[in-house]
């Protein structure tokens, strides 16, 4: 099975130099034989990247938002992922579909509360957490 993982990250480097907060959201892309091997393969990737990359330097948190699972992809047109509309402020809500068709729409709202994200108005439970280093 195809498995795409939809992800939002936080760091508080903010308490350091305010210019320096970052948040954002990637994806990941893997091919495994079930969910659960699908986010182990996540969790590794992103600990790799910390550790090798500066993406999710200092104190980060990872947010897993979704995972979308396919069987295979399609042949005969191209698949729409992760389109997002914001409204004017950088502050304000986000509408994020992952994987909009005809069928479902698959949106959430989120939304950015004192550097954490909320999910169709549910606080995110960090996926992964970096403390200046090191993962949990």
């Amino acid at each position: 099975m195809i498995y795409i993982g939809k992800f939002l990250h936080t760091t508080n480097q903010q308490e350091k130099n305010e210019s320096r907060r970052r948040h954002g959201e990637f994806n990941l892309l893997v091919s495994a034989e079930d969910k659960k091997a699908a986010v182990e393969k996540f969790r590794d990737r992103i600990a790799e990247a910390q550790k090798s990359t500066d993406l999710f330097e200092g104190d980060s948190q990872i947010y897993l938002v979704h995972i979308l699972e396919m069987k295979r992809l399609p042949k005969d047109r191209a698949q729409l992922f992760n389109f997002q509309s914001v409204v004017g402020d950088p502050d304000m809500p986000t509408i994020s579909c992952q994987a909009p068709s005809a069928d479902n729409d698959g949106c959430r709202i989120v939304d950015w509360q004192k550097n954490r994200p909320g999910v169709d108005g549910q606080a995110a439970i960090p996926f992964m957490t970096f403390s200046a280093g090191s993962f949990r």
